[in-house]
């Protein structure tokens, strides 16, 4: 993000602060980062806001803008912040000033990095008039530099993002340089509304959550079971054809293994452990890395046979927490299209490239052609965050840098963003209305071979460890398919539809033809299905539109007797004609694979 949008956005979350403080005196404020096209701030009030407040709220923000108040930084020692915040009651500021004091920045958590500034002896605050706050910065020089921005909506937020702390309020707002730039945004959030996956998923009956069985675990419908089965099995056959093997793993696990892996200590997601009589716990796994690495042990390996490429699309179990569940797009159960490479270390070159070529034609395929690439790398300033050797890092890095930029692809060093055990590649795709996603993901690991004992024997009889490779194209199942409903708003390409043709009856007198139609295009391998209800035509034909189904057919007097076929064709004005003996045909060739 460009410095000074950074700043004028950061800045607009410190005037949020200052309306509401005025508005509101009783209120405790928490911390207001900027993110994605904006920021937030978290504030707990007495009487809790309504979306309805959000307008007197961005007026007063307009006044204090307008004011043309300028934003001085000051350094207060740690003690003297203390104070000064107890005595503006302004608890969750006490709260991170006494961490500050204690652990130095260590404590902090991304979303607060801008505001908590200073270190264990001294404080950053940053007035403007009368407001003052804890902040690192930076911020804009004058109030009159912010931009256009819009307060878009409440949610709720835990401080610190501990449900065992207080709830507080999220205000989400954007910020951008000028009035037409947050036009063009708020414009697009007014289509990703119409596009909501979990609007549409209901609607086109694909999936559901239900409270009885839990938050954050979906159910599939036929329609949305047979549209993640389409996904999975195009990947599952781009990797067979070259030279992925698969392999199945349980669900659960001893916790001995997580302990091996590094997750028990590192790993905050995981669910508590299931205690058995007799028996070391058990773990609903997280991850699959661990599985894979003992499956790999248990056989000897040698260099002859490397790259040993092995793949599972298999469910993982993660304790997200519940203020941060959506949908599809962030679950409690999610499925992997996961693979482990085991290599030598010069196969890597090779193996990421073929990687990278798989994730390039993927995407192709599914409508996603705008990408760039951001490069983890681990963040030197917190290594304990981290195992392995700081030797081996730098490989690493280095290696998959090199890979990226040889491809002239748009990417990013993405400092901190490394998983615990070793940097990664994270695609970032923009979706048709301009998102962006983060999806495939590929991680050069040289640690966890290290601790799970993981050897080949080498050319001249030794035993050398390999190099492990995970990479997930999709990321999760569940994640992209809600993503890809957005993308299509839900009117999926025919080789994609979970119904490709719908046929629809004039009359019952048709129904026995129209069945025997049905009957062949299942039998050819076409999703299809039959209307016959007593409803009339025209009603038939909406409903399929309703349900986004790509080829609609009327089935008549003059089709069963041998006439042309005319397909109405969704999100196309003409119909189009086809023959008795072409329909099949025609059916089969849009059901390829777009490549």
């Amino acid at each position: 993000m460009d410095e000074k949008l950074h700043a004028m956005r950061h800045s607009t979350a410190h005037v949020l602060a200052a309306a509401v403080s005025e508005l509101y005196p009783d209120v405790k404020l928490g911390v207001g980062p900027v993110v994605e096209d904006g920021f937030f701030y978290d504030m707990l009030l007495q009487k809790p806001l309504t979306e309805e407040d959000l307008g007197t709220i961005e007026k007063k923000m307009a006044e204090i803008i307008k004011c043309g108040e300028e934003f001085r930084r000051e350094e207060m020692p740690i003690d003297d912040a203390i104070k000064f915040f107890k005595q503006m009651k302004q608890d969750f500021k006490v709260e991170l000033l006494t961490a500050l004091k204690e652990k130095g920045t260590t404590f902090i958590r991304p979303e607060e990095a801008g505001d908590v500034g200073g270190s264990a002896d001294k404080a950053s605050v940053y007035w403007t008039g009368k407001f003052v706050d804890l902040c690192r910065g930076p911020h804009v020089k004058n109030a009159k530099e912010i931009g256009a921005f819009k307060l878009t909506k409440i949610a709720g937020a835990y401080w610190r993002g501990d449900e065992k702390n207080p709830q507080m309020q999220r205000v989400y707002g954007l910020a951008f340089a000028n009035q037409k730039e947050l036009e063009v945004r708020l414009k697009m959030l007014e289509e990703a509304k119409k596009r909501d996956h979990r609007k549409l998923g209901k609607d086109l009956e694909l999936f559901t959550i239900i409270d009885e069985i839990g938050p954050g675990l979906p159910l599939f419908y036929p329609r949305g079971a047979v549209l993640r089965r389409t996904v999975e099995d195009f990947i599952i056959e781009m990797q067979e054809k070259r030279g992925y093997v698969p392999i199945w793993i349980p669900h659960i696990t001893k916790g001995k293994l997580y302990e091996i892996s590094g997750h028990l200590q590192k790993y905050d997601a995981m669910y508590p452990p299931m205690e058995l009589k007799d028996e070391d716990a058990y773990y609903l796994k997280p991850m699959n890395c661990p599985h894979f690495m003992m499956l790999y042990r248990s056989n000897p390996h040698s260099y002859r046979e490397l790259p040993v490429r092995y793949t599972c699309t298999t469910t993982n179990y993660r304790y997200e927490k519940s203020g941060e569940l959506s949908g599809l797009t962030r679950v409690r159960a999610l499925t992997q299209d996961d693979c482990h490479v085991f290599a030598i270390p010069d196969q890597i070159e090779a193996e990421i490239n073929l990687m990278l070529d798989m994730v390039a034609d993927t995407y192709k395929v599914f409508g996603f052609h705008d990408f760039w690439v951001r490069i983890s790398t681990h963040d030197p300033n917190n290594q304990e965050k981290y195992i392995g050797d700081k030797k081996v890092w730098a490989q690493s890095e280095e290696a998959l840098k090199r890979l990226v930029e040889k491809r002239a692809w748009k990417h990013e060093i993405g400092v901190g963003e490394a998983a615990f055990y070793g940097p990664k590649l994270d695609f970032i795709f923009k979706d048709v209305i301009g998102r962006e996603w983060q999806l495939s993901t590929i991680q050069l690991d040289m640690n966890l071979p290290e601790r799970f004992e993981l050897t080949y024997v080498a050319a001249d009889g030794s035993k050398k460890r390999p190099v492990v490779i995970h990479r997930a194209i999709l990321g999760s199942t569940e994640r992209f398919l809600g993503i890809l409903i957005e993308h299509y708003a839900g009117a999926f390409p025919f080789w994609l539809a979970p119904v490709q043709i719908r046929l629809a009856t004039v009359s019952a007198d048709f129904a026995p033809f129209a069945k025997k139609i049905l009957a062949e295009l299942v039998e050819a391998g076409v999703r299809a299905e039959l209307d016959d209800s007593d409803e009339k035509v025209g009603k038939k034909i909406r409903n399929a539109a309703m349900m986004k189904v790509p080829w609609t057919i009327v089935i008549g007097e003059k089709e069963a007797k041998g006439g042309d076929f005319k397909v109405n064709v969704f999100g196309q004005e003409e119909d189009i004609i086809v023959s008795a003996k072409e329909l099949i045909n025609k059916a089969l060739e849009a059901s390829k694979y777009p490549i």
